[in-house]
């Protein structure tokens, strides 16, 4: 199991920014695929970006490629996300994964691991 804490949601007018961190501890390996998924009220937890913790893969839904990025910090064990030109629809519960077998990248249900989340809300 890896352990999994969320910081730095808040409030933001769009156009701005918002850096998200994940402190992670536990059965982290170079193989492990960390996540990053956000969940409106009423919709489904969906996927926004991954990264291989060994950084050979990085991985973005295509509503936020561009303007978000996902980074890893091995010497730390935190994931970042960092969010620019946010936009209203971006506001969610951010939520940061880890999986450690196999399935999708993209599929929540892969994903055994999960933090609390941290609330983003973007205003228009």
């Amino acid at each position: 199991q890896v352990q999994l804490v969320e910081s730095g949601g808040g409030l933001v007018q769009a156009g701005g920014s918002l850096r998200l961190s994940c402190a992670a501890s536990g059965r982290i390996f170079s193989s492990t695929v960390m996540g990053w998924f956000r969940q409106a009220p009423g919709k489904e937890r969906e996927f926004v970006a991954a990264i291989t913790w060994s950084g050979i893969g990085t991985y973005y839904a295509a509503s936020v490629k561009g303007r978000f990025a996902i980074s890893r910090d091995i010497a730390k064990n935190t994931l970042s996300l960092q969010m620019n030109s946010l936009k209203p629809e971006d506001t969610a519960v951010y939520y940061c994964a880890a999986k450690n077998v196999g399935g999708a990248y993209y599929n929540r249900d892969s994903y055994g691991s999960w933090g609390q989340g941290t609330q983003v809300t973007v205003s228009s």
